[in-house]
């Protein structure tokens, strides 16, 4: 099958995924490993060649944290959020919107595609708004930093996107955006890819990290999970710390219309390519429906 009057034959099971978007998340401990990096890239030109529309959001907390330490800025999380003040978000824009935005998207031209960098800033892509107040951010020390700067999506215009694929451009973003108010909020990456993959009505969100997928108090991971599975497991403590964002990103996306959700490991060889081809087969899959339907989820040794 020649797709889009490319040259690039399509291999089996992605047909239900052409002319679609997929949303795709990279965390920044993966975007630390250039040669990890280079092969994510590859992969994602090889979608766009078979007409399946990626959108590339980046995190990027490794390389903040090693920049604020060298400047000498403390910097505390809380539920996987990190409490940023002017200092922290400064750096944060810097350091995603500037080297890593743009060192992605030589790889992927390296790669063979077009790939354009913009941030939730660029033409009113995502507007933030701060946390609601800072009970929602509970003090974790005696350092504790104002969470006036940590943002949440409030708005996602896809305008911007939509153009930047028409033009065939592999949209890469970095999670730093704007408020109504002017000011520049640091929002989570895995929040704005749900969001993101909300308002695109994707295909699939893809949230790639360093672990295989979502584990239980034993390492074991889950196969699948529904929103219902995942509050539950939230409040037993057996989901914390940075798993959060990316659940409750799963759970926006997926109760938006996204058919579903996979937080899967980026460390694995061709993991894209296989999380669409053969979905369940890697990673914990997200899906709103899982209860619904009475799917049994199962837990798998990563090994």
């Amino acid at each position: 099958m020649i797709v889009s009057g490319k040259s690039q034959i399509a291999p089996p099971g992605f047909e239900s995924y052409f002319g679609r978007i997929v949303v795709i998340k990279i965390g920044g401990e993966l975007m630390a490993d250039p040669k990890v990096a280079r092969e994510l890239a590859n992969d994602i030109v090889l979608l766009k060649s078979l007409d399946i529309n990626p959108v590339v959001i980046h995190g990027g907390g490794p390389q903040i944290d090693a920049l604020l330490d060298k400047l000498g800025i403390a910097s505390e999380f809380h539920n996987g959020l990190r409490l940023s003040d002017q200092r922290t978000v400064e750096v944060a824009e810097m350091v995603l919107s500037g080297t890593i935005n743009k060192r992605l998207v030589g790889w992927i031209s390296e790669a063979g595609g077009r790939a354009i960098g913009i941030s939730g800033k660029d033409g009113g892509f995502v507007t933030a708004d701060k946390m609601d107040s800072p009970s929602q951010v509970e003090e974790s020390s005696r350092n504790f930093i104002s969470p006036s700067f940590i943002g949440k999506p409030v708005k996602v215009d896809v305008t911007i996107i939509n153009g930047l694929i028409d033009c065939g451009m592999i949209p890469i973003v970095s999670p730093i955006c704007m408020g109504y108010d002017g000011q520049t909020y640091n929002v989570n990456a895995d929040t704005i890819a749900g969001a993101v993959a909300a308002a695109l009505g994707a295909a699939q969100l893809l949230l790639l990290t360093n672990v295989c997928g979502v584990m239980d108090a034993d390492g074991l991971q889950f196969d699948k999970l529904d929103p219902f599975q995942i509050q539950d497991l939230k409040k037993k403590g057996i989901i914390y710390g940075g798993m959060i964002p990316k659940l409750d990103a799963c759970i926006n996306a997926v109760s938006s219309g996204c058919s579903a959700a996979v937080v899967l490991d980026g460390n694995v060889l061709r993991t894209i390519l296989t999380a669409l081809t053969s979905v369940g087969s890697v990673g914990t899959i997200i899906k709103a429906d899982y209860m619904e339907n009475s799917f049994s989820t199962q837990l798998v040794s990563c090994d």
